[in-house]
């Protein structure tokens, strides 16, 4: 029967399109999951696909659904395979649906402001595109260079400059998704309207449960005519949150990083070259020069009635030249380490009081490990955390390492939610995080199990993710 169904495959996307290779398999079963990679370094074989297609656009794509519902295969969305939380590993098995070739990037639209591109573009691309016609996409995160347009709207990524431009789902004005029965939808003309539920927000986060997205068209801005940096050091948290929240309720910066006091002597020192004590942060302004002028005068006032110590451009700079670097070999943590980010967001009340909960939980109950945190994406109303738990030598037996791996997230996640916290903000649920979706929702969980009852009946798309 699987050679039947390779031939099958095959006639939707092209025989040179199908794979069942060993190696390609093996290849399309380690993410950048902490979990799938340290099963792979103990020499173990994570789950794998049964086989490997890549259609080049909707109409195939809609029909390899066809095929996958008709004998009920699951189907796992694969872009760039840079994510951390397994939303793209095919633990059932199945098919995996890679979309590198849903890549095209049409030309920029510069009258509607947008660029239209394949999910499977990767995102350095766009944002050349966009650059060549004198624009931006403005979406900056740190795997910019490496992950794919649908990879961030899968997880609701977001960039180094959202406290200004707003998270990935901000950026889209529309979408092509094949749905789990073959149909192909487009979300709608415009982002904005008052004709029933906003689509496009559907799908976007749904970690390819509910569809496969396969073409978005994506925001462009002009390129700022000036972006200015200014770095501060604060004596303590406190008086960050407080002037952060005073400054965003005047302006909004670009970017807005607070890190703190162990974050700040530790990848700060050494990246940066700030070596002091305290709270470090910087800010960019952007946009029109006299505009930026007044925008600074506001901010340094602000923050001087905080106590903040005003370090000047030069250290604000070196961290915009430097932002990626943070997570490349030598700088970031990795094997044989154990560590994960538990990206959690809250309003003001709150954020805080995460932080500190989180620290203590942490490294009371987990002795082994470090915390560190930074706060990276801003909004009048609250921010969220980029908090890190480090464990320099965990367990050699896989099993243990598990465990102990799913002891601290669970650890971390559920105080969060105890102090006013969500389970993700901007990596995603996937495999990592789904058994906590139920303890954030409670009742309101059954909208997203009656979405997915409805749209994907036999349960094909990714299953054992986000919790449905």
């Amino acid at each position: 029967m699987e050679q039947m169904i390779l031939t099958e495959l095959e006639d939707a996307a092209g025989k040179e399109n199908c794979s069942i290779r060993e190696i390609d398999k093996i290849a399309h079963s380690v993410d950048y999951f902490w979990l799938s990679r340290m099963w792979s370094d103990r020499g173990m074989r994570m789950p794998e696909a049964d086989y490997i297609v890549s259609p080049k656009n909707a109409a195939e794509t809609s029909k390899v659904l066809q095929i996958a519902n008709y004998y009920k295969i699951p189907v796992t969305t694969w872009g760039g395979g840079g994510g951390t939380q397994g939303g793209a590993l095919p633990v059932a098995g199945g098919i995996v649906l890679n979309t590198k070739r849903m890549n095209q990037i049409e030309p920029v639209n510069t009258d509607s402001m947008y660029v239209e591109c394949g999910t499977g573009a990767i995102y350095r691309h766009v944002e050349w595109a966009a650059n060549e016609k004198g624009y931006a996409t403005m979406h900056y995160p740190s795997s910019l260079n490496c992950s794919t347009v649908g990879g961030f709207l899968a997880h609701r990524g977001i960039g180094v400059v959202s406290t200004k431009y707003g998270k990935i789902d901000d950026m889209v004005l529309g979408m092509e998704v094949v749905l789990p029965n073959g149909d192909i939808i487009h979300t709608s003309p415009v982002p904005k309207h008052a004709a029933g539920p906003d689509l496009n927000q559907i799908f976007i986060g749904s970690e390819g449960t509910l569809g496969i997205m396969t073409k978005a068209q994506m925001r462009v801005y002009i390129q700022p005519e000036e972006r200015r940096f200014r770095a501060f050091l604060f004596r303590n948290m406190t008086d960050a949150f407080r002037a952060s929240k005073e400054l965003l309720q005047q302006i909004k910066p670009s970017v807005m990083r607070l890190y703190d006091e162990a974050e700040t002597a530790s990848l700060i020192k050494k990246i940066v070259g700030v070596e002091r004590k305290g709270a470090f942060m910087n800010i960019a302004l952007e946009g029109v020069a006299e505009i930026v002028k007044i925008e600074e005068k506001l901010l340094l006032s602000t923050f001087s009635k905080y106590g903040a110590e005003d370090l000047g451009s030069e250290y604000g700079e070196k961290w915009w030249e430097e932002r990626i670097t943070f997570f490349y070999p030598g700088h970031m943590f990795d094997l044989p380490q154990m560590f994960g980010t538990m990206d959690t967001i809250a309003t003001y009340s709150n954020i805080e009081k995460i932080y500190w909960a989180m620290k203590e939980a942490i490294e009371t109950q987990f002795p082994m490990a470090r915390y560190i945190a930074h706060f990276s994406h801003w909004y009048e109303w609250g921010c969220m955390i980029y908090d890190r738990f480090i464990v320099d030598h965990p367990p050699e037996d896989p099993l243990e390492a598990m465990r102990l791996h799913n002891q601290i997230w669970s650890t971390g996640v559920r105080t969060a939610l105890a102090h006013g916290g969500v389970v993700n903000d901007h990596h995603g649920v996937g495999l990592k995080l789904g058994r906590l979706m139920k303890e954030q929702y409670g009742p309101a969980m059954q909208v997203f199990t009656g979405l997915k009852k409805q749209l994907d009946p036999n349960g094909i798309l990714n299953p054992f993710k986000m919790g449905v």
